[in-house]
């Protein structure tokens, strides 16, 4: 393990925490009302295994073959890991055989794979459904189900006993003020509470955007480089 490394996500980590706690106190909330999860995409389990050590509790990923690694390589950890990514239904019963959280549930069909899967592992599954904030005219070909539709897709996990609902995921649309979506994001979790009361995790912003997620009641942020750096640019 490479102390040069350890220093970089030591720093990188830090300026993280530091951003996500100016953030709370601007928005009148507390530090711990806020989780990072780090994202982890293309780099390695050692850094994991860092993180882990500087108290990182959460880690995403979303990619599956490379999570399936990562997350076998390190299971010793006491990690709790994130899909996050686009899923396929045939790969819904392995991501949910490593997965503590599918942050990317987007329609009813992911669902009986994703209960294959828990019910091979032996525990329920959480998993947030990830809401489009997304304009109609950019809305094709990017993840995420219709404000409209949402009612109808967690009534689908509720029954699935598999399946722990526990709220909603997003990412703010391409080119737009994020402050705007995520304004938006929030009175749609606000009217998606009062059904679920229990299902109040809101998983939105990234590097560049966490301020503007947490001041509109963001309760994870996902960031990776930010913490780890620009990515590889070829894997």
């Amino acid at each position: 393990m490479s102390a040069h490394r350890e220093a970089e996500l030591a720093e990188g980590l830090a300026q993280v925490r530091q951003r996500v706690a100016d953030a709370c106190r601007a928005g009148g909330r507390r530090d711990d009302e806020v989780t990072v999860t780090v994202v982890t995409k293309f780099f390695p389990a050692s850094d994991v295994r860092i993180l882990a050590g500087l108290g990182v509790t959460d880690v995403g990923e979303n990619r599956h073959q490379e999570a399936l690694e990562k997350s076998a390589e390190c299971a010793d950890l006491d990690v709790r890991w994130h899909y996050i990514g686009g899923l396929q239904s045939n790969k819904a019963a392995a991501v949910a055989s490593y997965a503590d959280m599918v942050e990317s549930v987007d329609r009813a069909k992911l669902l009986t794979g994703l209960a294959r899967g828990a019910a091979l592992r032996g525990r329920p599954l959480d998993v947030l459904l990830q809401v489009s904030l997304d304009p109609p005219e950019q809305a094709d070909g990017r993840s995420g189900v219709h404000p409209d539709d949402l009612a109808a897709l967690a009534q689908k996990v509720v029954d699935a006993d598999e399946l722990v609902l526990r709220g909603l995921m997003a990412v703010a649309p391409l080119g737009a003020d994020p402050s705007a979506a995520f304004e938006r994001l929030a009175g749609i979790a606000e009217r998606f509470r009062r059904d679920h009361p229990d299902a109040g995790v809101v998983s939105a912003g990234m590097s560049g955007d966490l301020e503007a997620a947490i001041s509109y009641g963001a309760t994870h942020v996902r960031v990776g480089r930010a913490v780890l750096g620009e990515r590889p640019a070829i894997k």
